[in-house]
């Protein structure tokens, strides 16, 4: 391990240990709270954001679907339309025998 590493892992102790120090600490109880009320909105307007995305996916999704049944119904309407008239082209072939 070179000196380097060693001088960062004593920095990174003393400011951890220095951070749980100052949240033990009496006015580490207000820190706390502070950053329990922040969670708690940070989550609350998470899911905020989490249920307004899903029901835009849901209306996004909703309409694809009609779109998609929609031109399946187009197409097979063509579909029976194209075999109407070929049908009709083989009953003329075969009346004339």
């Amino acid at each position: 391990m070179t000196k380097k590493q060693v001088g960062l892992g004593i920095l990174l102790g003393v400011a951890i240990g220095a951070g749980v120090a100052v949240l033990m600490s009496k006015k580490g109880s207000k820190l706390r709270g502070k950053i329990k009320d922040n969670v708690d909105d940070a989550k609350k307007e998470l899911g905020g954001k989490y249920e307004a995305l899903k029901k835009r996916s849901h209306k996004h999704a909703e309409e694809t679907y009609k779109d998609l049944v929609s031109n399946l119904t187009d197409k097979s309407e063509d579909v029976v339309s194209f075999l109407e008239t070929k049908l009709a082209a083989l009953k003329k072939e075969v009346a004339k025998y």
